[in-house]
């Protein structure tokens, strides 16, 4: 099946085409409103944890917490969205961040909130999380009933995180300043009925689960073995887990930046975050509007590189509109890689083993997060925070140019499977796919 659209549809239709497969826009709706929720309590819980300690180790041990279920849980949530309905298992999910976010909201509220605490709560959300996101990542196919429209559905899931993203951490920072964070966790638990109910609405046909007679053990080593042996897999979550493990930290580091070095309060920290959404959602919003996901790697490598080139400028910036400037193509080049990286694996892997390697993404991306956040919030307090995120920037630079070069030989291992994929048509393609690839067309 080819995955490219017909020369037809152009403009708004061709980004958003997903939308007319009626459970991804129920999905799309409800997490979209969530999410705002998501992100206004992940900077209240940031502004929160720094005005409570005015500590850098704090915020990373904070961070920690709230990442490292992923780490050790994540392939266990793979094995269960493999062998378990996964729509059952995001209802769950959901239920269960709305009373985390309940219980943060009241101990807020009642003027009763401790360290301690947010570091607890932000290890249940943690485990949560753990089995929500590649559930969620595999769920996406579910939903559109077919796989063509698969890398436009996964852009506009990142357009709609980056959307969520833009709104939310503007809408806590005025909200903090009026009103307190207690608030900001408050409608982040209200939020979550809206995705429950989406979920609640949907029609879906039963997925055909072939390997629930396999032990869940067998199932796990399955996915190491296939994850580190196939390169391209390889290569991809190892990128992920560094720049992760390098350039994601940048998030923790952020009310240090608005506070002590640009001199503002939580609006200029809803800024930042905000400023970075928007180039993150121009980066979705440019992914969807893609025909096709041939000359992804290429895409994987630059946007791996503008990302840490951005973390670099923002280190050394002391004014609030050059910090700003920098952190639209920071998101830019952050989503980007992410969603692409997303979208290849997805589309190189059969529905049976789906779960499991996207829990390899999600270890990789959200797994590794905790170890740079503990990272960078212990060399923040000893080297300062602009000198740590701009040893992260080189990183992620390093990291795109070594994965550039890795490149020839993924593309050769992986066209057989997009030819059997349908996503390069085997006969009509010819040498204008062996061009688009870089490939020598056979002799």
């Amino acid at each position: 099946m080819n995955t490219i659209p017909s020369s037809t549809s152009t403009g708004l239709s061709r980004i958003f085409r997903s939308l007319k497969y009626r459970n991804y826009r129920l999905f799309f709706a409800g997490q979209g409103l969530s999410l705002i929720g998501t992100w206004m309590q992940r900077l209240a819980v940031s502004w929160l944890a720094y005005r409570m300690s005015n500590s850098a180790l704090i915020l990373g041990i904070i961070a920690f917490a709230g990442q490292i279920p992923s780490f050790i849980l994540a392939p266990v949530g793979g094995v269960a969205a493999d062998r378990y309905s996964r729509h059952r298992i995001l209802l769950v999910t959901q239920i269960l961040a709305m009373v985390q976010a309940t219980v943060l909201a009241t101990l807020v509220l009642t003027g009763n909130i401790q360290i301690w605490h947010l570091a607890l709560l932000s290890v249940v959300l943690g485990a949560i999380n753990a089995f929500d996101m590649p559930t969620r990542q595999a769920f996406v196919v579910e939903m559109l009933g077919e796989s063509k429209d698969l890398s436009n559905a996964i852009a506009l899931n990142s357009s709609m995180v980056n959307g969520a993203r833009l709104l939310g951490p503007s809408a806590a920072g005025l909200l903090i300043a009026v009103a307190g964070e207690g608030v900001c966790f408050l409608f982040n638990a209200i939020s979550y009925l809206a995705v429950i109910i989406s979920l609640l609405m949907m029609r879906l046909n039963p997925r055909e689960i072939k390997t629930r007679h396999v032990h869940p053990l067998q199932q796990l080593t399955e996915a190491f073995i296939y994850g580190f042996s196939f390169k391209p897999v390889r290569y991809i979550i190892l990128l992920l887990a560094l720049v992760s493990m390098a350039g994601m930290p940048y998030v923790v580091l952020m009310p240090i930046f608005a506070k002590d070095i640009l001199h503002g309060g939580p609006q200029t920290l809803g800024f930042l975050m905000g400023a970075s959404g928007i180039g993150a959602l121009i980066g979705a919003l440019y992914l969807a509007s893609r025909k096709t996901v041939l000359g992804l790697g290429r895409l994987i490598a630059l946007a791996t590189i503008i990302f840490g080139t951005g973390l670099i400028v923002f280190s050394l910036s002391r004014v609030l509109w050059l910090s700003m400037a920098v952190m639209l193509f920071a998101g830019f080049g952050m989503m980007v890689n992410l969603a692409s990286c997303n979208t290849v694996l997805q589309t190189m892997v059969d529905d049976e083993r789906r779960g499991r390697v996207m829990s390899l993404y999600a270890m990789a991306f959200m797994g590794m997060a905790p170890f740079g956040s503990l990272i960078a919030g212990s060399l923040a307090n000893r080297i300062g925070a602009g000198t740590t995120l701009l040893i992260g920037g080189v990183c992620c630079i390093a990291g795109g140019i070594a994965f550039a070069q890795k490149l020839p030989i993924l593309r050769k291992m992986v066209r057989p499977i997009y030819i059997e994929k349908g996503i390069i048509p085997e006969t009509s393609a010819g040498l204008q796919t062996a061009a688009e690839l870089n490939i020598p067309p056979e002799r």
